[in-house]
């Protein structure tokens, strides 16, 4: 039986991508899929490779299950690849790895990344990935975000809420997130548009969502205030009503104590996102959203950690002021550093 021709405006779209990601003659680029799930996207980019001129590799796995990439999102030690050394060995041989499973915060994605291969994460709708494709400015102001990072040694973010929480930076690893993996061992999420690090040192203080604030994995608007208490990088306490406790419960059931550390810290940089949560997808216009803070607990093996725990939570917040070494980058979510603001007529 003939297969079906993948839609051209997706190809269209892909090859766009993959130019950014230095996708040409004499590359190659692994298709990660398992089963039927995201099947049209694995034989979209299989033909954008070719059409390129690289040379796509098909590396399709048997199916693990059919949740969705935002369940997915909510057990990160679960993925297809785990224990399959033939798939893995492949993929590393690989330029670049297309993951439409989902392998963010795994042990096989650093492992694949640790030989050189870029790995982009390609998981939202066809429409939000158009909509929030990334441009130049965008990758700029990424950059420039992560020089900042990159020589902080503290971080501190307050909101009117009550949050006021220091982050003891020290030299971990930085997430920038443009959109493309454009550079050997890169990883990266289409669409991006912001950036993360992990405090290597302490952290310590109050982080209070305000109503209005998002959820994920929930997809969720915060409905009433949530306080947490943090010392030593671990939240000793989650206060409030019911949005509160519903998160407490959640935490809880995964049985493990690494799941209340605190993770990642970073902004968001496009001016493209929306703040909503009813969008399909794993919400990346609430994570990426321009002069938001993305507040986030569970794993940090992404930035050279040991927690591997299976709970992620990013708790983005809007309205926040955020100092690195005391200078002001963020005042109530609008950007004090002029070239870290977006142009808005920029493509």
């Amino acid at each position: 039986m003939r297969t079906a021709e993948p839609d051209r405006k997706m190809v269209e779209l892909f090859k766009k991508e993959l130019v950014l990601c230095k996708v040409g003659p004499g590359q190659t680029v692994g298709i990660l899929s398992e089963g039927n799930s995201a099947r049209d996207y694995a034989l979209g980019f299989i033909q954008a490779a070719k059409e390129l001129g690289a040379d796509p590799i098909d590396v399709n796995l048997p199916s693990h299950n059919d949740k969705s990439a935002n369940e997915r999102l909510a057990n990160l030690a679960d993925n297809a690849l785990v224990g399959n050394r033939q798939a893995i060995e492949r993929l590393k041989t690989t330029d670049l790895v297309i993951d439409l499973i989902f392998l963010l915060f795994s042990k096989e994605q650093i492992e694949i990344e640790s030989g050189g291969a870029r790995v982009l994460l390609v998981v939202e709708p066809l429409e939000i990935l158009e909509r929030l494709m990334p441009t130049e400015d965008q990758h700029r102001r990424v950059q420039l975000s992560e020089e900042l990072l990159k020589n902080a040694s503290q971080l501190r973010f307050t909101n009117a809420a009550g949050t006021d929480v220091l982050y003891e930076l020290g030299k971990a690893r930085l997430l920038p997130e443009y959109g493309f993996a454009d550079t050997p061992g890169r990883w990266d999420h289409w669409p991006g548009g912001f950036l993360s690090t992990y405090a290597v040192g302490d952290i310590r203080g109050k982080v209070v969502m305000a109503p209005g604030d998002i959820l994920y994995p929930f997809k969720e608007f915060v409905k009433d205030p949530i306080e947490f208490t943090v010392m030593d990088g671990m939240i000793q306490s989650i206060d409030g009503g019911e949005s509160a406790q519903k998160l407490q419960s959640y935490m809880e059931n995964y049985d493990d104590p690494r799941a209340f550390a605190v993770s990642h810290i970073g902004w968001g940089l496009n001016e493209k996102c929306e703040w909503r949560v009813d969008f399909p997808g794993v919400g990346m216009d609430g994570r990426a959203y321009y002069g938001n803070v993305l507040f986030s607990t569970g794993p940090n093996t992404e930035f050279g950690g040991d927690n591997d725990t299976a709970c992620h939570l990013d708790l983005p917040m809007k309205n926040c002021s955020l100092w690195l070494d005391g200078d002001l980058i963020l005042r109530d979510g609008e950007f004090t550093i002029p070239e870290l603001r977006a142009s808005r007529s920029a493509t």
